[in-house]
């Protein structure tokens, strides 16, 4: 009975102790994108692209604000038609810059889905480096520590991310 017992702590303790050696890699994916110059290139024409639809959106504001200015001033002197009538017409101009607004910048707007154009491509090539070192070396997981959520300590000699770069192509 006592080989028994002492034989099944022996084997559980080699379970846990096999299974306690996982291999893992850490990498750091906004660094790794960081280095390669399409990326760079596409988030520097989404950026220009953004500030020109921003200020497309905040020009059309700025006359919708001078509408509202003229309208305070006016309001007096209207006869309640036009009152209606000009507050209808400031309605549909606001209706119009938020829906301009929701178009380029929303959720699946102009700027997400040339995002998903320009970056995804990029994104995806990082990632089937990332798996091919991950099956070449056999890791069990890799982590990514570059949003900070993930993992609140990395030992740096785990960070595989210059790995990634030379399976790229791309020199550090």
């Amino acid at each position: 009975m006592k080989k028994i017992l002492l034989l099944s702590v022996l084997f559980f303790t080699a379970t846990l102790v096999t299974h306690a050696q996982a291999r893992y890699a850490v990498i750091d994916t906004k660094y790794i994108l960081n280095k390669i110059p399409e990326y760079k290139e596409a988030d520097k024409k989404l950026a220009l692209l953004g500030e020109q639809w921003q200020k497309d959106i905040d020009d059309k504001q700025a006359g919708l604000d001078k509408m509202y200015k003229n309208y305070e001033a006016e309001q007096f002197m209207l006869t309640d038609e036009l009152k209606k009538k000009r507050e209808d017409e400031l309605f549909m101009k606001e209706k119009e810059i938020r829906d301009l607004q929701k178009r380029r910048f929303g959720y699946e707007g102009d700027l997400f889905k040339e995002r998903q154009r320009q970056v995804k491509p990029i994104q995806d090539k990082v990632f089937n480096a990332i798996q091919k070192i991950a099956i070449a070396r056999s890791y069990d997981f890799v982590l990514d520590k570059s949003e900070g959520i993930t993992i609140i300590f990395a030992d740096p000699k785990l960070d595989k991310s210059d790995e990634v770069l030379k399976e790229l192509g791309i020199k550090n």
